[in-house]
């Protein structure tokens, strides 16, 4: 489904700032994949989104997605067929709409605009059932804007537009750190079942080593712009948090643990 092929991306090259994230990276997913991906700041977990959105470009490497070299794709361009879930709940809705003009807006994702009305009233049953699953009660509030709302109910606002019309790639940048335990656990569940209900190919950072081992059929490291572990299958499953620790004790490479991360 994705491979990156030899990925090179310096920061502020030649420059006394100058950062090497990426030299040589090579990474591939399978179609249907939930890949967890951890390790510490400044490990790349970001760039590598970025790079894969079109946020940011590769210096040198190529991207394929889906047989299809994006490599040089615009962000917008790639947005067609990429779903992204930011930190940030306020990244991924516009706070100045409601919650149905949201809606309609992700539902006419990578279409042809005409002169004809963003919102149509027909949809509005099929939002109010979609909705109804949060068990949150937005599927009264559709005439809400989306700037009244909870961060939690913004995140679950976000994760349903990015998946709405079903994208062949969902990158999740630490979906649940900005939220209180209990609010991410719910996004967990519901980021879960919409993956495995439509079996979409999943990418997420995260910095809570429970819900990395948790979730997800495949889990990588990342530390200074490699990939350190890489296990999936019965390997994951009988996964914890101590035999994660252990292992980066036993590479000699412990501060690859950031304080964030062992506390998470």
């Amino acid at each position: 489904m994705l491979k990156l092929e030899n990925i090179n991306k310096i920061f502020n090259e030649g420059t006394v700032n100058e950062q090497r994230i990426f030299e040589g990276l090579d990474f591939s997913v399978k179609s249907g994949d939930f890949i967890t991906i951890l390790g510490s700041n400044g490990a790349g977990k970001s760039t590598l989104l970025n790079l894969i959105a079109g946020t940011h470009a590769a210096d040198k490497g190529k991207i394929i997605l889906a047989d299809k070299d994006i490599t040089k794709l615009k962000e917008h361009q790639r947005a067609k067929f990429i779903g992204r879930v930011f930190q940030n709940p306020t990244f991924g809705t516009s706070p100045s709409m409601t919650i149905l003009e949201n809606l309609s807006l992700a539902l006419n994702k990578g279409k042809t605009f005409g002169l004809s009305l963003g919102v149509n009233k027909k949809n509005i049953t099929y939002f109010r059932e979609i909705l109804t699953t949060l068990n949150l009660g937005l599927e009264d509030k559709l005439n809400i804007k989306v700037g009244a709302l909870s961060g939690g109910q913004r995140q679950s606002l976000s994760l349903l537009m990015a998946t709405l019309v079903e994208p062949q790639l969902l990158l999740l940048d630490e979906h649940t750190a900005a939220l209180d335990p209990k609010t991410s656990a719910l996004i967990m569940e519901l980021t879960n079942n919409i993956v495995q209900e439509k079996k979409i190919t999943t990418l997420m950072i995260t910095h809570n080593l429970n819900h990395a081992i948790s979730y997800g059929s495949r889990l990588i490291m990342l530390h200074k712009g490699k990939v350190i572990l890489d296990i999936c299958g019965e390997e994951k499953s009988q996964l914890t948090i101590n035999k994660l620790v252990d292992y980066f004790d036993s590479i000699k490479c412990s501060d690859a643990l950031s304080d964030e991360l062992m506390l998470a």
